[in-house]
């Protein structure tokens, strides 16, 4: 696979002109919230080096998201907190985070390219299995979704330093499980996740999806560029 913009081109060439690639980041991850981006970027203003944020170094990945911030038409970053996460299901979540993103985004996209699901939103779209190494907007917005819940784990991390948030992101890794045996889950711990469960003295919440739900997301900023 080899990230590009040919999705972008194609979407182009039937007529669209705002095209906004969408992903997120901290779906397996045992705490905190998972979070979105969608952007919108600018054929003009080309940026180098845009891959699956997973295959990037964190060095790069925060220098990559600095040029999208500052070149994009357009990007946004929301979330759904480990509470929403334990009440929906985490493919629910990742859902409703993905969509607070996108009807956020100014100028409004007219067609969207998304990692792997579909979205409910009144706008043209195309899921794209690994999106994120295929298609160039959706590797962006899995850099700015990654860099972003990143820092949000290194300032958990003083939160909570028993569970070493900083350096495994909320994953499962033996420093992490090692915190969860010795001193039980927190709050912002997902609590229907199975190692979390085994040791969680906190109630889970559970329920269906409510209406009107979709619109009390968490949403964390945007911030469009303009072009030029």
């Amino acid at each position: 696979m080899k990230c590009s913009s040919r999705y972008e081109r194609q979407a182009q060439q039937a007529g669209h002109r705002l095209v906004a690639g969408v992903d997120e980041a901290g779906r397996g991850a045992l705490f905190g919230p998972v979070v979105a981006a969608a952007v919108i970027l600018n054929p003009q203003r080309p940026i180098r080096g845009l891959n699956d944020s997973k295959q990037l170094d964190p060095e790069t990945r925060q220098r990559l998201a600095v040029r999208i911030r500052e070149r994009a038409l357009g990007w946004t970053v929301a979330a759904v907190d480990a509470a929403r996460i334990d009440q929906w299901n985490i493919y629910q979540a990742s859902r409703q985070a993905m969509r607070r993103a996108v009807l956020a985004l100014r100028p409004a996209p007219d067609f969207l390219l998304v990692d792997a699901l579909r979205l409910d939103v009144e706008c043209p779209q195309r899921p794209l299995i690994h999106g994120d190494a295929l298609s160039f907007s959706i590797a962006a917005a899995s850099i700015l979704a990654k860099v972003e819940r990143d820092a949000m784990m290194a300032e958990w991390d003083h939160v909570f330093p028993e569970y070493r948030l900083a350096g495994n992101k909320g994953y499962f890794t033996p420093e992490h499980r090692e915190g969860l045996e010795r001193f039980g889950a927190c709050p912002l711990h997902r609590l229907t996740y199975a190692p979390v469960a085994a040791v969680s003295r906190f109630p889970v919440p559970t329920g269906p999806m409510e209406k009107g739900e979709t619109d009390q997301l968490h949403f964390l900023w945007e911030d469009p560029v303009p072009a030029g």
